[in-house]
């Protein structure tokens, strides 16, 4: 392992192409700790966040961005007993992926499903973290109920409905094209909804209304999803690319005993993050490894190019994962 590393870093609030190339120093395994060298770095929405200024770093961890990414355990530290030196692995990143090494706690790092390459390894924990604590243990999803997803065809989305459909949800989804709508149904949605030309509130009223929604959106999304709520339904916010501030009629929410809920995954703490990862190993690698549910790829880039990456995930053009090629 040598002393320094290639990296992209964020040069000031902007657009994509305030990311830099830069080296920096390789990080050390702190206690509880391990260093992995990266394979692969997952692009999400919160590091476009970042780089734009809104979604500052935890305190204590690197300022580079990247939430998720696979490869090989170089370096433990102090009250480590798994991951080994050498073991390939997939982890959730407190920050700091767009590199050749990272750091972050051991406890959230999973074993690299059985018979999955590295590429699409890279794609889960920060997709399968938050989908998972916010439909199944905030939103407490059961079989048979009616889920709703916005933006089904994102890593979050197509997430979502293969996990919800796999433990026997009726899976809804908006998308905003055609060729979106027909990704999410292959995933499992029993029905894809166009939010350019239909009404999904008018279409899951039709159905009884949602027992769960899952939205991004936020804005104008917030009133409608709870128009499209069914009496006792929960709404789980986890963004709000159309705005945090919105007019609610509560009076709603009493009537109907709706619950309004929502989380952020960077900011909480390594045990409730560990908690998750503990879940995701027992509850959903056995459908990973089974191939009964797998990361949809979209795109790959270099990690000289992440800006690239960044305009492309924000044109919104993508179906499924964008990823990075480090090592």
């Amino acid at each position: 392992m040598t002393d320094m590393m290639n990296a992209v870093e964020i040069s000031e609030p902007g657009g994509p192409d305030v990311l830099r190339a830069v080296t920096r120093p390789v990080p050390d395994a702190g206690h509880g700790q391990v260093v992995i060298r990266v394979a692969y770095a997952g692009v999400n929405r919160p590091d476009a966040l970042q780089r734009a200024g809104s979604y500052a770093p935890p305190k204590g961890a690197s300022d580079l961005p990247g939430l998720e990414a696979s490869g090989e355990v170089v370096a433990v530290g102090a009250d480590v007993d798994w991951p080994k030196v050498g073991t390939q692995v997939c982890a959730l990143l407190p920050g700091g992926g767009y590199a050749e090494y990272v750091a972050t706690p051991a406890a959230h790092c999973l074993p690299v499903p059985e018979g999955m390459a590295l590429r699409e390894a890279a794609c889960l924990p920060e997709t399968f973290f938050t989908v998972w604590s916010n439909v199944f243990q905030r939103g407490g999803l059961q079989a048979g109920e009616r889920f709703l997803v916005h933006g089904g065809s994102s890593g979050i989305g197509t997430t979502a409905i293969q996990l919800a459909s796999a433990m026997g949800a009726r899976v809804f989804a908006t998308a905003g094209s055609a060729e979106k709508c027909a990704a999410c149904e292959r995933l499992g949605a029993e029905r894809a909804i166009n939010y350019r030309e239909e009404d999904f509130v008018e279409i899951l009223k039709g159905e009884g209304g949602a027992n769960l929604i899952l939205d991004m959106v936020g804005g104008d999304y917030i009133p409608r999803n709870v128009k499209a709520l069914a009496d006792e339904g929960r709404l789980v916010q986890i963004a709000f690319l159309g705005g945090p501030k919105v007019e609610l009629n509560f009076a709603q929410v009493m009537m109907r005993r709706l619950t309004i809920t929502g989380s952020t995954l960077r900011p909480q703490t390594d045990l409730a993050k560990a908690r998750i990862a503990d879940a995701l190993r027992k509850e959903v690698w056995p459908l990973l490894a089974s191939g009964r549910v797998a990361p949809v790829m979209d795109s790959e880039y270099p990690l000289a190019d992440a800006a690239k990456a960044h305009a492309h995930m924000e044109s919104s053009g993508h179906i499924g994962k964008i990823v990075l090629k480090v090592g």
